[in-house]
């Protein structure tokens, strides 16, 4: 696996955990945790079509 998407699986793995957080914390669907779990797609989808 190449350096960028090394990189970039612990993004994601990174945001997940923060979302997570924020779900518990705020509820599964806050603004912030919604705002989130669209960055973790937008990261994903980067994912899927670079690694």
């Amino acid at each position: 696996m190449c350096f960028k998407c090394r990189l970039l699986l612990i993004k994601i793995e990174f945001i997940r955990k923060m979302m997570m957080m924020i779900a518990l914390e705020e509820g599964f669907t806050s603004s912030n945790t919604i705002k989130i779990s669209q960055d973790l797609d937008v990261l994903l989808n980067r994912f899927e079509a670079t690694c």
